[in-house]
């Protein structure tokens, strides 16, 4: 006759067992939790007052900031600026929609039981670019056209953000193929691409974009500095991801290819259905680590007279005005690419556990 299982100590469960298991489970552990417990609790109380107990949120000019904490009236006094850029107040409706767009499209992706959310991801990455090309720059349907010149703020970096992760995927896909490819000629080209625009900066390569490429084109041809900008972005960007998915062909055991071989299919099916969804999936953390760079570096086209959200920071902060408040303005910045960069984190972690086929130890 077996005895009634007894439930496990209360020190060995529950809040404290966490506790006691992994901040105090040896002596060393347990100083290391009370020092860095201080040093939190010491410091966390100067940043709230700073941020919110002695933060200044009404007014309408800095004079109204005369506490010791943050000026936040300097953000929600520019803050139609820092989102729009110059973009025209009447037509700023246009941009608000592919807001809500962007957001109906992508936000339901974190949640497993949304209905039609695969369907809203595909209408983000086919017919979402196709009505933000006629409404942001219109000139169609009678939408008075407004120049890529007027174009600023967090709509700017999300549109350029947008574009070269959207095209540098499917390139560098292509790029990645190549270079596995049998044919010396393909094999030679996508080298020489992707060793080339690997090793050119960023910076260079819009510089090159914006300054020298319109010196090679013919009389009378010219594209806008912002079309340039996203060329050149895409070809970098795209170099560097057809490295990583090259890595996720690597990984995958050649045994796949002789059975997707075996079961007579094509070079492109095989790709198709067989090899290339494996190594998208083994590479899931190294691709969305490469965006994240990706959106991390628009702000690095204020050098070429393109006022992203950084640039719009930057420039009101030198608005005498405003002289005495600088941090608050960063600070938005930085929470701005916080948010986007942890949500791309956490939906490729989602995507991960999701997709695990058992490759993670």
């Amino acid at each position: 006759m077996t005895s009634p299982s007894e439930l496990p100590p209360k020190s060995e469960i529950g809040a404290w067992g966490w506790c006691r298991k992994h901040l105090f489970s040896t002596w060393y552990n347990a100083l290391l939790t009370l020092v860095i417990g201080y040093l939190v609790v010491t410091s966390i109380m100067p940043l709230l007052e700073w941020l919110l107990l002695d933060a200044t949120f009404t007014g309408e000019t800095s004079a109204d900031c005369a506490g010791a904490g943050a000026c936040w009236l300097f953000i929600s006094q520019r803050l139609n600026f820092f989102i729009y850029g110059f973009y025209p107040d009447p037509l700023q409706w246009r941009i608000d929609i592919m807001f809500a767009l962007l957001a109906a499209s992508f936000l339901p992706q974190f949640f497993e039981g949304f209905p039609g959310r695969k369907y809203l991801g595909i209408f983000g990455i086919t017919g979402l670019p196709l009505i933000g090309l006629i409404l942001i720059p219109g000139g169609w349907f009678g939408l008075e056209p407004v120049e890529s010149t007027k174009w600023g703020g967090l709509m700017l970096t999300l549109i350029i953000a947008y574009v070269g992760i959207l095209a540098a995927l499917p390139l560098g896909t292509i790029l990645a193929l190549g270079r596995r490819s049998e044919m010396p000629i393909i094999r030679g080209i996508c080298v020489v691409f992707i060793e080339v625009w690997r090793a050119v900066p960023l910076i260079t390569v819009l510089f090159m974009a914006s300054v020298m490429l319109p010196l090679f084109l013919p009389e009378g041809m010219n594209f806008e500095k912002l079309l340039r900008a996203l060329i050149g972005i895409t070809l970098w960007q795209s170099a560097y991801m057809a490295e990583v998915v090259r890595g996720g062909l690597q990984a995958i055991p050649r045994g796949q290819y002789e059975a997707a071989a075996a079961l007579g299919l094509g070079y492109w099916r095989k790709m198709g259905l067989i090899i290339l969804p494996q190594a998208l999936t083994m590479v899931i953390p190294g691709i969305v680590n490469t965006f994240i760079a990706l959106f991390k570096d628009t702000t690095l086209v204020l050098i070429i007279g393109l006022f992203d959200i950084l640039g719009t920071v930057q420039s009101t902060v030198t608005d005498p005005a405003w002289q005495n408040v600088t941090t608050e303005g960063y600070v938005f910045v930085a929470f701005c690419f916080w948010i986007f960069c942890f949500g791309m984190s956490r939906y490729s972690q989602n995507l991960e556990r999701k997709l695990d086929t058992g490759h993670r130890t």
